[in-house]
């Protein structure tokens, strides 16, 4: 198992990019099953869910080529269905939560799916009901194999309709999105999630001959057509990321600059940030964060305390909650944070409070931040990745301790993170990896 050994208190400057969208990228290689033309996917983050999503699209007859260290061509002219319900493909799949998003595009393309329960990160029930009820919608019928523990999902044919989705998930979304491109007729979504990531991937799916409409709203209509060509599509820049270095360049930035960030699909991080007192300037399709000294979460309009949730999008992402709450323990002032969405993701903070941070955990998703406002640092300590979000914001947090620290587990990372230690080290970060 590695570990990252972070010496703290290094000021951190200079230029860093984000990564291509870990989120967007699952969804849009999946729809690539949906056509045997080529379709070639640039800005592909080099990270381990990723890559372990293309291994498994190889392995079930994919043919992949690595055009540029980021850039990928993919051509599903002889999927190999037989090895679907293999018990070494179901294996894969339980250990790879980007797994699911394979569902839509088999059954929509070759009317059936063999997937089973996939695995991910350990932040509460992530249940797939909304993914079910929506193929069950279109048409196909599905048992669970208890012996296996997978999904067998099969239907003659898909027909479109219409569908009100008990939850605005995203891969649920994703998938039914996938799934219903080819179906027969129209299927209309209401409360679909649209979140930039789904934007885009009905914009590939667009490019590559579907009929979608009402794009970047929660009511979408989709047009079944025949079959998909080729088509060519660039993943956005990851908006965690862009979060995860705005709070890393607020607690211990000596001026950091984040570049092409793509402002325009970051929602509320900025607006976020900035209640937690950071400054951040805006430069074209940059963002630079000077060195903050202080910064003081401010209150609401009638002097309440401050509290920041997640929502579906538009609202705040939730895998920014876990670096908000770093960055608020060395402001000024005191905040909530309410996680609404996942019940066992605030449970990193003990971590955090062994650190000597001012933390009251209310309930699993509710924690009281009291930050220090620079008067008190964070100790150094030896901690364990839960999971990517909560792994990245101790990582935050040991960049901002006195002493050397200690991460254990950091796979977790790097599911979600590229090359994130040479990327730190080269602006001024003391990170090694054991």
């Amino acid at each position: 198992m590695e570990s990252f050994i972070i010496e703290g208190g290094h000021r951190l400057s200079g230029t860093i990019a984000p990564q291509g969208a870990k989120n967007e990228a699952l969804e849009v290689i999946c729809a690539t099953l949906l056509t045997a033309d080529e379709v070639i996917i640039r800005n592909i983050p080099d990270i381990l869910d990723v890559n372990n999503l293309i291994k498994l699209l190889e392995d079930i007859g994919v043919k992949v080529r690595r055009l540029a260290p980021n850039d990928y061509s993919f051509q599903a002219d002889e999927v190999k269905l037989d090895y679907l319900e293999s018990l070494d493909f179901v294996k894969k799949c339980s250990s790879l939560r980007g797994s699911v998003l394979m569902i839509g595009p088999l059954l929509g393309r070759f009317g059936k799916a063999t997937i089973a329960k996939p695995g991910g990160d350990k932040i509460g029930r992530r249940r797939l009901d909304t993914h079910f009820l929506g193929f069950k919608n279109l048409g196909a019928r599905f048992v669970r194999a208890e012996d296996r523990d997978v999904y067998e999902i099969q239907a003659d044919k898909l027909t479109g309709s219409y569908m009100l989705l008990d939850e605005a998930s995203v891969t649920g979304t994703a998938n039914i999105i996938m799934a219903a491109v080819l179906a027969e007729g129209t299927t209309t979504i209401y409360n679909a999630a649209c979140e930039p990531y789904i934007q885009q991937l009905c914009h590939l799916l667009n490019a590559m001959g579907a009929r979608i409409s009402g794009i970047a709203s929660n009511l979408l209509t989709i047009v079944g057509v025949e079959r998909l060509h080729a088509a060519e599509h660039r993943v956005l820049p990851d908006m965690i990321e862009v979060g995860s270095f705005i709070g890393m360049a607020a607690m211990v930035g000596d001026g950091v600059r984040i570049k092409d960030v793509s402002i325009r699909n970051l929602g509320l991080i900025l607006d976020t940030f900035r209640r937690l007192g950071v400054q951040i300037i805006e430069d074209g399709d940059d963002l630079i964060i000077p060195r903050q000294d202080h910064y003081v979460i401010d209150s609401f309009i009638d002097g309440t305390i401050m509290t920041i949730s997640d929502a579906p999008w538009p609202g705040l992402t939730p895998d920014l909650i876990s670096v908000l709450l770093v960055v608020a323990t060395q402001a000024q002032g005191s905040v909530l944070f309410h996680q609404k969405m996942f019940e066992s993701r605030l449970f990193f903070v003990d971590k955090l409070i062994d650190m000597g941070a001012q933390i009251i955990l209310c309930d699993p998703h509710r924690a009281v931040v009291v930050g220090h406002d620079h008067a008190k640092k964070l100790r150094a300590g030896r901690m364990s990745s839960p999971d990517i979000r909560a792994g990245i914001a101790l990582l935050i947090a040991a960049l901002s301790a006195q002493g050397t620290s200690h991460i254990d587990n950091i796979a977790q990372i790097d599911r979600g993170y590229e090359n994130i230690e040479a990327r730190l080290n080269a602006l001024g970060a003391n990170i090694k990896r054991v």
